[in-house]
């Protein structure tokens, strides 16, 4: 036989083992500088890199910061992604030190274009021709006339204060308070009567507005009321260029620490005159003006209270990131905005006086601090057991229960003269109260959204309550004022009737929906910043007061209110209460009683029984028609209700149901403007799971 052809010796050499292995010896030969190539070259940009990690560091024992980490942790938060979301939140709402440098720069630079404003010659507080035609004084001065002389001098002291001071503001809305101390010479013995202090202090920031607005340093220049109140405007600055949205300065005219004479603002004193307010001497009785004596009181302890909070919050990292977190939880639910509101500096001060108390250490974390407020908060009714930083045993200083004669919540800082919560309603409380037990059973609960739900979602009044109820114009409540005779009230809030109203009004509402209701809470839209050379904004140019009523299910569909027996001292005041609704009825069990009955068949009209008592009670005590109340509640009762009478037919009934709950899926899948799509719809109820 002769030799193989050369394909098939090319085939068997290609099948030796021997062959094969040195031909992938020689390609793993050839192949080598090419990986060696590969891991020369340098990683492509923007991609992460694994770790190369030795055997001995990945599984390394922890470090004592590790554990000391880990034990924090477990002893001051519920789980490390607890703390993770805490620690993300916190660096995303405070100021960065780049910003913090710039701020200061402008502040610095504020400080000294104050300084250089001329002086005004002295004229009669009711003479301000001195003002120039592009500005005008933020503050409705009536009565016009008023005693006393103003001249302007170059403040005495500036100094910044609030939040920004004490590392606690947030962001995105950056506020610095800057507190102007105005000097001795522009002020006399008496000003602290008939809003003589407050007109001076109005025609001080008139003054600096119309000079700083001139200044190119500043890109707008416009005034706006401290904390709604509208004796108390506020000039707003903001800088000029890149940093137009980064701050906006407030500055807040303040008397001298020691000028005014602290027992003459007690609230128990007087210092608005009926003869000079009403036209009308009242020789036996001037009625207190605790709001008044309060509002002069907040300018002369800025400082004071500034020192006190900076000497708890100062080195205790804890503590600040504490009033962070609660800041926060107020913002999302509404709770700080407005005349009366439940604002970060009374919460800062909370925190102030539970540390005095010891129920709060400096070493706390955020999120123990923001426990701990919460618990005190819904375990604490400052309605009717205030509590007091003051530890004087002085006899001239008014007691808490004084306080409570005069305020609905008392919070009495150190000096023992100044209730902190003046403003805040009873209602505004009840709903921090019931919040707070909210946020403290979903803390407790340890859900895995429980974070979310606590600081990250919003929380407006439509979404809280059940019925919400609107009230426009807000004019109508001066006819309120006058039919509940309130002319203390307006005295004491300078003329701001919806103040004045706001307390009777809901304490109306709370006696006549009875067992019903379970809170009431109300919500002021903050008053707009206005331009320095228009007038201030009217109180009925506030928007519209809104009224939020949360049920209790049993009760709510009783179609009778019971009164007293007929021959009972009480019957006269309940017919009094209701009027033409209360009729005198005889009971099956034989007893004569007066009672409310109201008009309802359905459910659905049961469920809106509330209606009816609100709109027959503010008519017949505040004068508020029906025209002027927007009633919104019961609105899911029209897509539940059955389009025909319902047959006895259990079939039929079955049927109607289904169909019902067919379109309402439909309905909730349809529905625009969600942060998510409903994707499913599921029944909960047995005849919707055919059981």
């Amino acid at each position: 036989m002769g030799p193989a052809p050369a394909g098939e010796q090319h085939r068997r050499a290609t099948e030796d083992p021997e062959v094969m292995g040195l031909a992938f010896e020689g390609m793993d030969k050839e192949k080598a500088p090419s990986r060696k190539r590969a891991r020369t070259e340098p990683p492509a940009e923007g991609l992460l890199q694994p770790v190369n990690l030795s055997w001995e560091e990945l599984y390394k024992e922890p470090t004592n910061e590790e554990l000391n980490r880990l034990r924090e942790t477990e002893i001051l938060f519920h789980s490390t992604l607890l703390r993770l979301q805490v620690e993300e939140l916190l660096k995303e709402v405070r100021l960065s030190e780049k910003k913090k440098e710039r701020i200061d720069n402008f502040l610095k630079e504020v400080t000294k274009r104050i300084q250089k404003v001329p002086p005004v010659p002295e004229a009669e507080l009711t003479d301000q021709s001195w003002l120039p035609a592009g500005v005008r004084v933020p503050l409705h001065q009536v009565p016009y006339a008023v005693k006393g002389s103003f001249r302007f001098r170059p403040p005495s002291q500036i100094t910044v204060v609030g939040s920004y001071l004490l590392d606690t503001c947030m962001r995105p809305d950056i506020n610095v308070d800057v507190a102007v101390t105005m000097p001795r010479e522009i002020l006399q013995d008496k000003d602290g009567l008939n809003q003589r202090y407050f007109r001076k202090r109005a025609l001080y920031l008139a003054h600096l507005a119309y000079h700083l607005a001139q200044d190119p340093l500043f890109s707008s220049v416009r005034f706006s009321y401290m904390s709604g109140c509208h004796l108390k405007p506020s000039l707003l600055l903001r800088p000029h260029g890149k940093d137009e949205r980064l701050v906006t300065v407030r500055l807040l005219p303040c008397p001298p620490l020691d000028f005014f004479r602290p027992c003459r603002l007690l609230p128990t004193k007087n210092n608005v005159r009926s003869a000079w307010y009403r036209g009308q001497s009242c020789p036996d009785y001037e009625p207190p003006t605790p709001h008044y004596n309060t509002w002069i009181l907040q300018d002369v302890a800025l400082e004071t209270h500034m020192h006190l909070l900076a000497s708890v919050l100062g080195s205790a990292q804890g503590l600040k990131d504490g009033v962070a977190l609660l800041k926060v939880w107020l913002r999302q639910r509404e709770l700080d905005k407005g005349l009366g509101g439940f604002n970060g500096f009374i919460i800062s001060m909370l925190v102030a006086f539970l540390v005095s108390k010891r129920k709060i250490h400096t070493t706390m974390s955020g999120y123990q601090v923001l426990r701990s407020v919460l618990q005190f908060l819904a375990t604490t009714d400052l309605t009717i057991n205030g509590i007091s930083f003051s530890l004087s045993s002085d006899p001239s200083l008014p007691t808490l229960a004084e306080f409570h004669q005069l305020f609905a919540v008392v919070f009495v800082d150190p000096s023992g003269r100044l209730n902190l919560c003046a403003d805040v309603t009873a209602s505004t409380y009840n709903q921090v109260q019931y919040e707070a037990e909210l946020s403290m059973a979903l803390l407790d609960s340890k859900a895995d959204d429980g974070f979310q739900l606590l600081l990250m979602t919003p929380k407006p009044m439509i979404q809280a309550f059940d019925h919400v109820v609107h009230l426009h114009p807000l004019s109508r409540l001066q006819a309120s004022c006058h039919q509940l005779k309130l002319w203390p009230e307006l005295q004491d809030n300078g003329g701001d009737y919806v103040s004045a109203a706001l307390g009777p009004l809901t304490n109306i509402l709370v006696q006549g929906l009875g067992c019903r209701l379970h809170l009431l809470a109300h919500s002021r839209p903050p008053v707009p910043e206005w331009s320095i050379n228009q007038d201030p904004p009217k109180h009925k140019d506030a928007g519209t007061l809104t009224l939020g009523f949360l049920f209790r299910p049993e009760g709510l569909t009783s179609v009778i209110d019971l009164g007293p027996e007929a021959d009972k001292p009480e019957a006269a005041d309940f017919r009094q209460f209701w009027g033409t609704r209360s009729e005198l009825r005889r009971f099956q069990d034989g007893a004569i009683r007066e009672a409310v009955v109201w008009e309802a068949e359905s459910l659905f009209e049961k469920r809106l029984i509330p209606h009816q008592v609100v709109t027959h009670l503010l008519a017949l005590h505040a004068d508020i028609p029906d025209t002027c109340i927007q009633y919104v509640g019961g609105f899911l009762d029209a897509l539940i209700q059955n389009p025909k009478e319902i047959s006895s037919t259990g079939e039929e009934a079955l049927a109607l149901a289904v169909r019902c709950y067919d379109d309402l899926s439909r309905l909730l899948w349809g529905l625009e403007g969600l942060p998510l799509t409903v994707s499913a719809v599921q029944g909960a109820h047995p005849v919707l799971r055919y059981t």
